[in-house]
């Protein structure tokens, strides 16, 4: 009778350290808690434009940002030295090499799953109108102890060089360890 107990007491302590610390996916990681959705916003250059005009994009907040009012983006936009517009990863600003960029071919909707690799850190990466670019960001601490990258899809919508202004839909997976990027709770 006492081992009955003692075994009926084991599994509430367990029921009760499931529903504390919340159950993991089977792929290991904690259950997601962001909802990717895609979301329209729009960046200005870095130079010629109004400073309190956001120019980069920060994937660990899914928010544009202001670059005089935080180092904590992953890319920023901005016209190269022949007048293009394109995006700047952290390594061509000197800030590391820490976030990447990678064109690809496959339609926005298409991409459900996020590549680890090729990521382009050190080069600005040249937009056109229709373009896909897939964003590797910054290393990120998880609130489970990695520190692991985040990951994110964009189009480019518009650029309008007279107004220096580039915008975009993009998805952004804020979910640690997670690399989907399809609308919804991912589950990989």
């Amino acid at each position: 009778m006492r081992f009955r107990r003692c075994f009926i007491a084991l599994g509430a302590l367990t029921a009760v350290a499931l529903l504390t610390f919340g159950c993991s996916y089977n792929n290991g990681l904690p259950t997601p808690i962001f909802t990717n959705a895609v979301d329209t916003v729009s960046l200005w250059a870095l130079r010629g434009t109004d400073i309190t005009l956001p120019s980069a994009y920060t994937l660990d907040r899914a928010a544009q940002v202001r670059t005089d009012q935080t180092t904590g983006f992953d890319f920023a936009f901005d016209f190269d030295s022949i007048g293009e517009p394109a995006l700047f990863p952290l390594g061509t600003l000197n800030l590391g090499q820490l976030s990447g960029l990678q064109h690809v071919t496959t339609a926005f909707a298409a991409i459900t799953l996020a590549p680890t690799s090729p990521y382009v850190f050190d080069k600005p990466l040249a937009l056109d109108t229709g373009m896909v670019v897939l964003v590797r960001s910054r290393p990120t601490t998880c609130s489970f102890g990695a520190t692991v990258s985040l990951y994110a899809k964009l189009r480019v919508l518009a650029v309008d060089s007279t107004a220096r202004r580039l915008d975009m839909e993009i998805l952004v997976d804020q979910n640690c360890g997670y690399r989907g990027l399809a609308p919804g709770l991912p589950t990989q």
